[in-house]
């Protein structure tokens, strides 16, 4: 019996690869601090894994920005855009990554995706005819080199081949399979340049083996494979699949000539009956993801032997986690204000370590002191419950989720109610939270200043931003959410059920990191969250503001969620919450209300037949109960981001939302092809720009974007404006790529009224 992880958390366990990052891009920090301080962590987190008693240290899970973009990169698969930018490789790997201007180039940045069903995200590799596909020296020989010095048993990790090319994107006429022998070359070389290094595993990693696979697939597989594998080696390779089941895969992979198969046992139920079904081979180790490397709660032990003494394994088996431990935060040490009932129920990525050694303990030392111990703890899990939210949802029925009129007759009286021009601007909601935003919110939570100049720094902050508006040409303004830290935590705060954690981050994209609420108990509205500062807002112009919101889908899906009720429970509960803060806002004046639910893709299964019973049946109910009674001359807005939505449009429009903005910029706007064969009824508003680039779109780039949208929609369907919140850009670039979408709007309104 052996312990292992598929990866381990980045970017630091107080930031501090995000700070250095970010002092990098704005000049303060020199090239050579950034990469010292990354080193810095990878040696913490060896050490880390090696002092838990982890049998391989893991290597090749450490990215400055993103390990697909890493190994797009080991691969030379570069647009020529970016080489011809003439930078050095880790300023080049930016520009990929965040965009790049100067006086000289103006490039925009890679598409980006949520991977798989996370909130993490990944950049798109784009191979173009001319890509020449040959091994780059990067940092996962280095990393190997460096770690076999201060360790003995290494693992390293690569996204396998199949993976790399389904989720790439090709550019010209060359076409995926034109560019497999090339790829099947590069990986051989990869394996021949690895028999230079002290290494007992190379994992391969393959999610994209938890789809539906089709015959095609499964034949680019094997071909990958099967030249592949035969370039000699004298380390073991893993073929490791998570987030779902290999249910279409299975007998290949155990007859395939790798040493280890890693398969997924928490969110890869199917993975068990396949095991018992076909055998698993003697000559090969499984490596059995058996603790959750996505959710935070602690390993109920006696389960986790029990599956384990199912498995048709003997000596064979290498105890490991799920997923990556990039999904959860570093250690629940220190979080000295979370309550010690819930507290002892935690387990982060340091725990998560002390988990299968623990499990290796039980199982081959029969440490059974350690076994009592974990059975004691889960014989004292006491969520807070609430009778009256339970009372609320067994007096649900199916008219509480339809809303009337039809949307046809509410576009017209809303049209008439607003009387906004043609091609309608706003903004998604966040503006920048500039550095007297974020200290003034930690100045008041640190009780350094009272609630009294806490709310009057806001109001300010919030009349500065509707005169800037209003000046500009916004038609439908926002608030700015100076208030709001984060837009999940900041409404788990004021709902009760929510515990709070003061420095459990998590990695969404590069530098960008989330820290997610904790959902513990029943959840209801304590007291209005929105209203003050949505009616101050309002109350400073005659310009219709919206009140923002976030949905219950995408505050459950970016929440750790409870595991003793369903999902669907507990997203209902969430939605009469919200459902409440829509009423209170319509009794306010507020006539338009936005209900984002930017995640709402983020837990669709993985599997298309599991779509609608199990996901989709009950999270597009669960936004149609948030607005269902407000009236038809209330519009409600929704905006989702960085997902892939073409194959779920009629569900999106079963939402019965009035308007959809959509992220469309870094997707080249192909969702608009989508809308158009679905005959999508909702007014939308495809994102005209890259908000996550520090690039400043031209007002004929913008241009350009709303005549590719206007050559598909029809003009009374259309919105303009970024495709995400502002929050984390600077004011200086923000205000002038908005200044250039309105002037595009204008011009292209002054040529519709010609």
């Amino acid at each position: 019996m052996t312990t292992s992880i598929i990866g381990f958390p980045r970017i630091g366990a107080q930031r501090e690869l995000k700070r250095a990052t970010e002092k990098y891009w704005k000049g303060n920090l020199s090239q050579e601090e950034l990469v010292e301080t990354a080193q810095k962590l990878k040696n913490q987190n060896w050490q880390q894994e090696a002092d838990s008693g982890l049998d391989y240290v893991s290597t090749g899970d450490f990215s400055f920005f993103d390990n697909l973009l890493d190994t797009a990169n080991l691969l030379n698969i570069i647009p020529h855009r970016y080489q011809a930018l003439d930078l050095n490789f880790l300023d080049q790997y930016f520009a990929q990554a965040r965009g790049y201007q100067d006086e000289n180039h103006s490039v925009k940045a890679l598409p980006m995706k949520k991977w798989f069903n996370t909130n993490y995200h990944y950049l798109v590799p784009e191979f173009e005819d001319d890509t020449q596909v040959k091994v780059n020296q990067g940092f996962l020989f280095q990393d190997l080199q460096t770690a076999a010095q201060q360790h003995q048993h290494i693992k390293t990790s690569l996204v396998g081949p199949f993976t790399l090319l389904k989720l790439s994107h090709f550019s010209g006429s060359k076409q995926l399979a034109d560019f497999v022998p090339d790829i099947i070359n590069a990986y051989r070389q990869i394996l021949q340049q690895l028999t230079a290094y002290q290494l007992d595993w190379l994992e391969l990693d393959e999610p994209s083996l938890v789809y539906d696979l089709t015959a095609a697939d499964k034949e680019l597989f094997e071909t990958l494979y099967q030249g592949i594998l035969a370039e000699p080696h004298h380390y073991r390779i893993n073929l490791q699949t998570y987030f779902g089941d290999v249910r279409d895969i299975y007998q290949e992979l155990i007859n395939l000539p790798v040493d280890g198969i890693g398969l997924d046992f928490i969110e890869g139920k199917n993975n068990i009956a396949l095991l018992q079904q076909y055998g698993f081979p003697k000559d090969k180790v499984l490596f059995a993801g058996v603790v959750n490397g996505k959710n935070i709660w602690r390993n109920q032990y006696q389960k986790t032997i029990e599956l384990l003494k199912t498995l048709p394994v003997n000596d064979n088996l290498v105890i490991s986690t799920s997923a990556s431990l990039l999904h959860v935060p570093y250690t629940v040490a220190g979080e000295a204000e979370l309550e010690p009932a819930l507290k002892q129920h935690l387990s982060f990525a340091y725990e998560k370590l002390t988990e299968l050694h623990e499990l290796d303990q039980i199982l081959w030392h029969d440490a059974k002191d350690l076994l009592v111990a974990n059975q004691a703890l889960f014989q004292n899990v006491n969520h807070p419950t609430d009778a009256t939210v339970t009372q609320r949802i067994q007096a649900l029925t199916s008219s509480d989720y339809e809303r009337l009129p039809l949307r046809s007759k509410r576009e017209a009286i809303q049209k008439a109610e607003f009387k906004l021009p043609e091609l309608p601007t706003t903004t998604i909601g966040s503006f920048p939270q500039t550095a007297d935003v974020r200290k003034n919110r930690a100045d008041y939570r640190h009780h350094e200043i009272d609630q009294a100049t806490y709310d009057q720094f806001n109001r300010d902050k919030i009349k500065r931003i509707i005169a800037w508006q209003e000046e500009v040409g916004f038609d439908v303004l926002v608030h700015g959410e100076y208030e709001r830290n984060d837009m999940v935590e900041y409404f788990g705060e004021n709902l009760a059920g929510f515990a709070f954690t003061k420095n459990a981050w998590v990695q969404s994209y590069g530098s960008r990191g989330v820290k997610p609420p904790i959902i513990w108990g029943d959840v209801s509205r304590k007291q209005a969250i929105t209203v003050a500062a949505s009616t101050y807002a309002q109350s400073l112009t005659d310009k219709p503001v919206k009140g923002m919101l976030t949905g219950p889908v995408t505050i459950f899906n970016w929440s750790f969620p409870r595991e003793d009720i369903s999902a669907q429970e507990s997203v209902t509960q969430i939605a009469l919450a919200i459902q409440d803060e829509v009423l209170d806002l319509e009794k306010h004046g507020i006539k338009i209300i936005q209900i984002d639910e930017a995640a709402l893709r983020e837990k669709l299964p993985l599997r298309q037949s599991d779509w609608y019973k199990e996901y989709l049946d009950w999270a597009i109910p669960a936004f149609k109960l948030v607005h269902s009674p407000v009236q038809a001359s209330t519009q409600i807005h929704t905006h989702m981001c960085y997902s892939e939505f073409n194959d779920i449009i009629p569900a999106i429009d079963q939402m019965d939302a009035d308007v959809i903005s959509f992220e469309a910029s870094r997707s080249d706007l192909s969702i608009i092809d989508e809308l158009k064969a679905n005959h999508f009824e909702t007014e939308v508003g495809p994102g005209v720009y890259d908000i996550h680039s520090p690039r400043i779109p031209s007002q004929a780039e913008i241009y350009t974007i709303i005549n590719k949208i206007l050559a598909k929609l029809p003009v009374d369907k259309v919105w303009i404006n970024p495709d995400c919140g502002l929050k984390t850009r600077g004011e200086s670039e923000t205000f002038a790529s908005l200044k250039n979408l309105i002037a595009a709007t204008h011009q292209k309104r002054r040529e519709l009224s010609e």
